[in-house]
């Protein structure tokens, strides 16, 4: 199992760039459709994505191996709502491997006739799982330093009563600390840049699952922008390490 975790980390960063190069392709064959380019060439453009596709499922063999022994390791987090976000997000990204595997054999043409719609659609919904459980990990990370942040302020500023509450009405209080909330949200992610751009590849990843169960539906053209993006921030991540996210 070892080997297959090395082999899945020196393939990573090709599998991103493979997904890059697919959701452009995504993105580049809507944009071309939509202002009438020639029927041949958007076919063209859409056999190189399904090739891009196929290279990917390629890479991503053996990547089961590696995210159960990431779940393996997140088990042992001493933090529970990390422990229990962080193991299941590693567990359904496991099976959400193993699905592509099955479904990377069938396209291939190892396992004729196989119900290739089914398995699509079984690990997307594995990926949509572990994509909400990742979206609520980055949500407890902000509410946590939001909390330190707040309670690091009332510490330096206890004593002084010079801001004594004044009586507005309760739609300004509401609106005030809205305000007051949306800008410390801002601060604690300039500060943050991996919960960042973790929060920003998981929202935009998110489209794509949902789009292709059904569950919001929106266009190739968003689908492949959201695609594009989440993979330029993956290839940060792992050409800058200090950039993804821990654990």
């Amino acid at each position: 199992m070892e080997s297959w975790v090395r082999f899945s980390a020196q393939s990573q960063a090709k599998e991103r760039v493979y997904r890059a190069a697919q959701y452009a392709c995504t993105l580049l064959g809507y944009t071309l459709q939509k202002n009438g380019a020639s029927p041949d060439f958007i076919a063209q453009i859409k056999q190189l994505e399904a090739h891009l596709s196929l290279g990917r499922k390629l890479f991503r063999l053996g990547n089961s191996a590696d995210a159960l022994e990431a779940a393996k390791r997140a088990i042992h987090l001493s933090d529970m709502v990390l422990r229990f976000c962080i193991t299941v997000s590693h567990l359904n990204r496991a099976m959400y491997f193993a699905c592509d595997n099955i479904l990377w054999a069938g396209k291939s043409g190892l396992v004729p006739h196989m119900d290739q719609e089914k398995w699509s659609q079984r690990s997307f919904r594995y990926y949509l799982f572990a994509l909400i459980m990742n979206l609520s990990r980055d949500a407890y990370e902000i509410r946590l330093l939001m909390e330190r942040e707040v309670n690091g302020k009332c510490q330096k500023g206890a004593g002084d009563n010079s801001s004594a509450p004044r009586e507005d009405s309760k739609v300004q209080q509401l609106a005030l600390r809205l305000k007051l909330q949306l800008r410390l949200l801002a601060h604690v992610l300039r500060n943050n840049p991996p919960l960042l751009l973790d929060v920003m590849k998981n929202a935009c990843d998110i489209f794509i699952p949902l789009d292709r169960l059904g569950l919001y539906k929106t266009n190739p053209g968003f689908v492949g922008l959201c695609g594009l993006t989440s993979s330029i921030l993956s290839i940060l991540t792992i050409v800058h390490p200090w950039l993804k996210l821990k654990p």
